[in-house]
């Protein structure tokens, strides 16, 4: 009988170390780096916005295009890349919960950096709504093909390319369904 314990203990005590919880990042948001000028930090954190501190470990990103092997320690991880001008960021994480994507504006003023969140939803209604007003005034058509270009040249100068621009509509898109 004792041995039939014992092999039932042993049992139970593979079987909590053979599944052990898997940490996923599912959300994340791109902030300053405290401690480093001109850099910025990912950080894992719940829908509610709340830092996952229990995130350790080397998760692969995509950033910018380029893949990078980011350390997280206590839900923070550090991009080692300076920025020397405003520019646009576009942070990408698969996992085996899918493809997690934002695109942020990283805007560089004095020695801070402010990162603002842009939706898809702002990506598609800019050009929609030029091309809407070119279609309902007729002489809106030369202004709205400027400021149409200037939105173009604004977004290749500042890192935001064509490819780039697309993907992040498409998986604003599949993230709704």
């Amino acid at each position: 009988m004792k041995k039939i314990f014992l092999l039932l203990c042993l049992i139970t005590a593979v079987h909590s170390f053979g599944f052990a919880k898997s940490i996923a990042i599912n959300h994340f948001v791109v902030k300053e780096n405290p401690f480093a000028v001109d850099e910025v930090a990912v950080v894992a954190t719940d829908t509610a916005g709340v830092i996952q501190e229990d995130v350790n470990g080397i998760f692969t990103f995509v950033m910018n295009g380029f893949q990078e092997q980011l350390k997280f320690e206590k839900g923070t991880a550090f991009y080692r890349h300076k920025l020397d001008r405003s520019a646009f960021l576009y942070a990408k994480h698969m996992n085996d919960s899918g493809t997690h994507a934002i695109l942020y504006y990283i805007y560089k003023h004095d020695s801070k950096l402010s990162p603002f969140h842009i939706s898809w939803v702002l990506l598609v209604a800019i050009p929609l709504a030029l091309v809407l007003l070119a279609y309902m005034f007729k002489r809106f058509i030369i202004i709205a093909v400027i400021i149409f270009c200037i939105f173009l040249y604004f977004n290749y100068h500042n890192g935001l390319s064509m490819p780039t621009f697309f993907e992040s509509i498409i998986d604003g898109l599949k993230g709704m369904f």
